[in-house]
């Protein structure tokens, strides 16, 4: 079953606020190109298209669990985790993610994603679309990987279904 995973506020407008920021810095570098240089402008626009084309590629869409695996749904590449490597599925209250730092990966752009860690949690991988609906999977290789499906009560159902 697929299992929806929406964008919460913050992350709708960051996204938004950023997606402007980089287009309005882009028309404004190709519009005094003269003064900065073609080089700069070129490599500029370029860095700023990679990191909105990166964002948006690896961004978490949505959670598919199926009978061998949970499926975590991104433009570019889903990325599968195998049932037989899961020890567990838990909702998880907001709160113990709180105060997380991110150490590698995007914090409100498109969604949560990537490398992040806080005292109560220690090291965590989050697929994330939201710092609510927060779903804690837990692996063999002792993994914590968050996850944010729009109904986590059903989803941690359908998993254990």
């Amino acid at each position: 079953m697929t299992h929806k995973a929406s964008l919460d506020k913050f992350v709708k407008v960051t996204t938004v606020a950023i997606n402007i920021l980089f287009a309005v810095t882009i028309i404004c570098f190709f519009t005094v190109m003269k003064e900065l240089g073609l080089a700069f402008t070129l490599i500029s626009g370029i860095f700023l298209l990679l990191v909105f084309g990166l964002a948006y590629a690896y961004r978490p869409m949505s959670y598919t669990i199926n009978d061998s695996s949970l499926i975590i749904h991104r433009p570019i590449k889903d990325l599968s985790i195998e049932r037989y490597k899961i020890v567990s599925v838990e909702v998880l209250n907001p709160e113990k993610i709180a105060y997380s730092l991110k150490t590698f990966g995007v914090g409100g752009y498109y969604g949560y994603f990537g490398k992040f860690a806080n005292t109560k949690m220690g090291s965590m991988t989050w697929y994330a679309t939201r710092k609510d609906n927060t779903v804690l999977v837990r692996t063999t290789e002792g993994k914590k990987i968050i996850l944010t499906p729009d109904d986590p009560q059903a989803f941690v159902a359908d998993y254990y279904g």
